[in-house]
C-alpha cells in the first residue's frame, strides 16, 4: 500500500512558476513509476508526465513539454513537478500516481497506476 499526498498548488499568474510535490509513504517508493495527471472542470483526466524508478527517464505530454519537469528524490520518497511558463489552460487539479512497472503497460494512461493522491489545485490567471 502506498499513500500519496500532493502539495504546492495555488493561484498564480500566467508566466509564473510553481513546484508541486508528492510525498509517498511506504518502503518501496523507489520501485514505482511515478506519474502526474491533471483534470480540469468538465474534462477528462489528462496525462502530464511520468518518471521511471531511478529518475533517469521522463516522458511528457506535448502540451507541457519544455515547460514542465518531473524529478524524484527516492531518499525522501518524493516526486516533484516543476511547472514554468504557466498558462491559464494549465488550470486543473493535479494528481500524482504510482504504478508498478510491467512490460507493455502504457504509463500515459490512468489504468497503469495502482495508487493515487487526492490532488492539489493549480489555478493560473490570465
Amino acid at each position: 500500500q502506498v499513500l500519496l499526498v500532493e502539495s504546492g498548488g495555488g493561484l498564480v499568474k500566467a508566466g509564473d512558476s510553481l513546484r508541486l510535490s508528492c510525498a509517498a509513504s511506504g518502503p518501496t517508493f523507489s520501485m514505482y513509476i511515478m506519474g502526474w495527471f491533471r483534470q480540469a472542470p468538465g474534462k477528462e483526466r489528462e496525462f502530464v508526465g511520468r518518471i521511471n524508478w531511478s529518475g533517469s527517464t521522463t516522458y511528457y505530454a506535448e502540451s507541457v513539454k519544455g515547460r514542465f519537469t518531473i524529478s524524484r528524490d527516492n531518499a525522501k520518497h518524493t516526486v516533484y513537478l516543476q511547472m514554468n511558463s504557466l498558462k491559464p489552460e494549465d488550470t486543473a487539479l493535479y494528481y500524482c500516481a504510482a504504478g508498478t512497472s510491467y512490460s507493455g503497460r502504457d504509463y500515459s494512461r490512468a489504468y497503469a497506476y495502482n495508487y493515487w493522491g487526492q490532488g492539489t489545485q493549480v489555478t493560473v490567471s490570465s
